[in-house]
């Protein structure tokens, strides 16, 4: 009898846990069985404790897809999108001739309700999710500038945005190395904050040079960051990490956040040890979820 009762009782522990997990999106891994708390005093036996570590086992883990959908969850997207069959490439060769050409400048007074407001750029802004989840919460303090080499998924973003019917975002289809100088040199704000997280690392040494961040573009997100302007860097990968951070480090006029604020923990390293944006990437939440380590910066334009 007290067997039954205690097996019922880790069965509901077990179960509690794994709602934990599905309702909670930052947590990457569930709980062991031998993490769970039992009380002293019940005693269950080895053959029930053998049947709940088998039902615990068996129970499948939320797929990284679903961990995205629940961080994001919020934002009420539609995915009832007509963009037609056309598969999206995750890779491009931003050297082709097809991305040659620079994004047209927008009409900025069209593009934001106050075209003068502090302006965030992501260089490779994926889906758009990310950008949309921090436009919600600023809508009088910000604007946002997604920049994606994919056509296609910028199509679905603009679709997005105008169904959350945000005024203070803007998604453009554009090569960053090219067309990142004229956009935010002819924007009226002041440029603030400049994000490259998790880009395509372009692994064979003999593509690096189609790696996104390069000495031109590096040079234009400094010379455009208003004093007291940051940018945030982050990948899985270290080697593109590496890269990213070597290039950002050998400029004087920017210094890591940890020198300026002793409150943003790095490790031994010099990697944040938490994400400073309150909500994880896309590519962030697969990579943990596969237990994949993130490499972060955040420096800051000193006067």
């Amino acid at each position: 009898m007290a067997s039954s009762y205690c097996c019922s009782r880790l069965l509901l522990q077990s179960q509690s846990s794994r709602l934990m997990l599905r309702f909670s999106p930052f947590l990457a891994t569930p709980p062991t069985p031998s993490s769970l708390s039992f009380s002293s005093n019940c005693h269950v036996s080895s053959s029930a404790q053998a049947t709940l570590q088998q039902q615990h086992e068996q129970q499948p883990l939320p797929r990284s897809s679903q961990l995205v959908a629940l961080e994001y969850a919020d934002l009420n997207l539609s995915y009832n999108l007509d963009l037609g069959h056309v598969r999206i490439r995750q890779h491009v060769n931003p050297l082709s001739s097809s991305f040659s050409v620079p994004a047209q400048v927008p009409d900025w007074n069209h593009a934001f309700a106050d075209p003068t407001l502090p302006l965030m750029v992501d260089i490779g802004c994926g889906s758009g999710r990310f950008l949309m989840w921090l436009a919600k919460r600023t809508p009088k303090e910000r604007n946002f500038l997604g920049l994606e080499i994919r056509e296609r998924i910028v199509k679905r973003a603009e679709s997005w945005a105008k169904d959350l019917a945000l005024d203070n975002i803007l998604f453009l289809f554009a090569n960053a190395t090219i067309s990142f100088k004229q956009l935010v040199e002819s924007y009226p704000g002041p440029l603030v904050l400049v994000s490259v997280l998790c880009p395509d690392p372009h692994f064979k040494k003999k593509h690096h040079k189609r790696r996104v961040l390069q000495k031109p573009l590096v040079g234009a997100i400094v010379d455009n960051l208003m004093p007291g302007g940051q940018v945030f860097i982050q990948s899985d990968v270290i080697e593109m990490a590496l890269d990213m951070r070597n290039q950002f480090d050998e400029v004087e006029t920017l210094k890591h956040i940890e020198v300026l604020d002793p409150a943003m923990l790095c490790d031994s390293e010099g990697w944040l040890l938490s994400n400073p944006m309150a909500i994880r990437t896309e590519r962030e939440i697969h990579a943990e979820h596969e237990g994949a380590k993130i490499y972060r910066r955040l420096y800051q334009k000193q006067m």
